[in-house]
């Protein structure tokens, strides 16, 4: 054995092992995402419970940790080793481990900053009342009552912009733009009363399948019309701030398309 394969040795074997360490971060990444994305389809589709989901979830976030420390070790050892694309391999895994971890991360330090409410209405003094989805209501762990001053004052220090609109639109123009942008969101109409100007309607979150109710009342208002809008989560004591994205989303498509009708 010569000088030359005497001083190779090692760096083979640390090739070897970098490679190997590679594949136990990509591995361990990619059954971290797993266990972090799966969990909602599954319990949409009742294949588990809330907690056994919420619990895979937190288990994939940690083990998203676990892959991105793993693949760093194997980036130091590929960079040792000189092996570019075993680094490259390393990154992948590392990619995979942040995409586990980051995004429930980012929902859990959200939750921590919104008040635990899942009520959300543009009049809080009177909010508009649920009627025809009370039946779809009745096995929801959430009441449909409003829960009183104290839930608007939590709504009005975190979410302030959320308000009634002043249109200058006739009430009947705007519950039928209303009903046409609720559609187009992708909501469940379940019952409209034009002379009322009031429509109910139910909403399903993507992941999870959530099913959150929206009441819209419109009233007329001088020589146009105000329009307001709540949206409460059947299940849980905080919605991360998702019933007030939703008016807002709602407000902002509905404007639009009665700015596009007047012009």
């Amino acid at each position: 054995m010569n000088a030359a394969t005497d001083r190779s040795a090692p760096r083979h074997a640390l090739q070897r092992w970098s490679l190997t360490v590679a594949w136990l971060g990509i591995v361990l990444g990619a059954l971290a995402v797993l266990a972090a994305v799966l969990p909602g389809p599954a319990y949409r589709y009742g294949l588990i419970g809330l907690g056994t989901a919420f619990g895979t979830i937190r288990i994939g976030a940690m083990g998203g940790i676990a892959a991105g420390a793993i693949s760093l070790a194997a980036i130091v050892l590929a960079l040792f080793a000189r092996h570019r694309r075993y680094a490259l391999y390393a990154i992948f895994g590392l990619l995979l481990g942040a995409f586990a971890f980051v995004p429930p991360w980012l929902l859990v330090r959200k939750a921590r900053s919104l008040p635990a409410i899942h009520d959300i209405s543009t009049d809080t003094v009177d909010p508009p009342r649920f009627q025809a989805i009370l039946a779809l209501r009745e096995n929801a762990p959430n009441s449909p009552v409003y829960g009183g001053a104290g839930i608007a004052a939590e709504q009005h220090a975190a979410y302030p912009d959320i308000q009634p609109l002043h249109l200058a639109h006739a009430a009947a123009e705007v519950l039928a733009a209303a009903h046409e942008v609720a559609q187009a969101m992708g909501w469940r109409i379940v019952a409209e009363q034009a002379d009322a100007g009031r429509l109910e309607a139910t909403a399903t979150t993507r992941w999870f399948g959530f099913k959150d109710d929206v009441v819209i009342r419109v009233r007329p208002e001088g020589n146009g019309s105000r329009l307001d809008i709540r949206s409460e989560s059947r299940l849980g004591g905080s919605d991360v701030g998702a019933n007030a994205a939703r008016i807002r989303r709602f407000t902002a498509r509905l404007q639009h398309r009665l700015g596009r009708a007047g012009a």
